[in-house]
C-alpha cells in the first residue's frame, strides 16, 4: 500500500491560533483520506469511518488544544492511529454480543496471502489510475509516492508552488485517483 505524507502541521498551527478558514481548507482535504483509510484498511463501511474520523478528530482536538500535541509534525500519524484506534472501539462495541474472545482480533488479521492479494490487487489498480492522469499530475503525486516523507514545504520548493497550491493541487490529484480507484474496483 502506498503511503503519500503531507505535512500537515500547518493544520495544528491554524487550530491553535484561531485561524477557522486556514483549519477547514486543511480538514477538507485530510478527513476523506482519513475515512478512506478505514474503509480501504480496516474494512470500514463509509457510515462507520465517518463516525469514527468524526470522533478520533474531537478526541485530538482537545489534545491539540491542551497543549498536549509534542510534535505537530506528526500530526497525521497521530490522527492515522487515533482512528484506527476509535473504530476498533466501534467495532468492539457494535460487535460485542455476536463474537467471543479472541475472534475480533481475528477479524482485524486477515490471512497473510489473502491480504498478499489484496495489496497486489490494489497496486495494479493504483497504477492504472496513474498512468490514466496526465503527466504533469502524475510526476506530482509520483514525487510523494518516491519521497512519502517530503513536507509541503519540499514540495513547493521542487515544483515552485506555494504551500497551499501544493495541498491543494495534491488534493485534486488524489481525488481523482480516489474515484478512478473506486471505478475500476468496482468493474
Amino acid at each position: 500500500m502506498i503511503k503519500n505524507r503531507v505535512d500537515y502541521s500547518e493544520l495544528v498551527e491554524a487550530l491553535l491560533n484561531g485561524e477557522k478558514g486556514k483549519a477547514t481548507e486543511i480538514l477538507t482535504e485530510l478527513i476523506p483520506r482519513l475515512e478512506d483509510y478505514l474503509v480501504i484498511a480496516m474494512s470500514a463501511d463509509r457510515g462507520a469511518a465517518e463516525e469514527c474520523v468524526q470522533q478520533a478528530f474531537l478526541d485530538v482536538y482537545e489534545q491539540i488544544k491542551m497543549g498536549k500535541i509534542n510534535e505537530p509534525k506528526y500530526i497525521f500519524s497521530y490522527l492515522i492511529k487515533s482512528c484506527r484506534h476509535e473504530y476498533i472501539r466501534y467495532s468492539k462495541r457494535e460487535h460485542k454480543f455476536k463474537y467471543v474472545d479472541g475472534a475480533l482480533n481475528e477479524l482485524y488479521e486477515p490471512e497473510e496471502q489473502y491480504q498478499n492479494l489484496l495489496d497486489k490487487e490494489r497496486q495494479r489498480i493504483l497504477r492504472e489510475c496513474l498512468d490514466e492522469l496526465q503527466e504533469k499530475s502524475r510526476k506530482f503525486i509520483e514525487y510523494f509516492i518516491d519521497k512519502p516523507d517530503a513536507s509541503t514545504e519540499e514540495a513547493a520548493e521542487e515544483f515552485n508552488l506555494s504551500g497551499s497550491n501544493v495541498r491543494t493541487r495534491k488534493s485534486r490529484v488524489l481525488s481523482r485517483l480516489h474515484h478512478c480507484y473506486k471505478r475500476k474496483s468496482n468493474e
